[in-house]
């Protein structure tokens, strides 16, 4: 099983997403990647504030690099996990067919959440990444019981 999960510049919260999913599953069993919508960030590391969240989480992301969506990624994945519905928007966009689009899915549907996007980080200063982190992990851990039982 692979799953992707994507913001729009592959910097922020889609490579928390990865870091954190691969914290929570068999990596041996499932492939996890992240990449964005937009072209801003391409061969760049994680902002060093999602790094630094993650690291106080003990997940290590500094090795991860941003890149674009692609439309092959539908080829190559199983599930697309949008952070937004913008990226979400982007990502149907792109799909060839019924098929591509029944992969693609909101992330925070997967919780219990108030508002179905992960918000924008840069909004509430350092503590925008650590609220971002909380709910991602939330989302994450249900994505990982499911693939689990699997």
């Amino acid at each position: 099983m692979k799953v992707l999960m994507v913001c729009l510049g592959n910097i922020c919260r889609s490579p928390l997403a990865e870091g954190i999913l691969k914290s929570k599953v068999d990596t041996a069993k499932f492939f996890v990647d992240s990449a964005g919508t937009a072209g801003y960030h391409i061969g760049n590391a994680p902002d060093p504030r999602s790094i630094k969240v993650a690291q106080n989480h003990n997940i290590d992301i500094s090795s991860q690099v941003c890149r674009r969506f692609i439309v092959s990624d539908f080829d190559t994945f199983d599930l697309i996990y949008a952070m937004d519905k913008s990226n979400y928007g982007n990502i149907i966009g792109m799909a060839r067919n019924k098929a591509d689009a029944e992969k693609v899915k909101l992330l925070l549907n997967e919780i219990d959440a108030t508002d179905q996007e992960v918000p924008d980080p840069y909004y509430d200063a350092d503590d925008g990444f650590e609220t971002v982190f909380q709910l991602i992990d939330k989302a994450c851990t249900n994505i990982a019981d499911k693939l689990e039982s699997k």
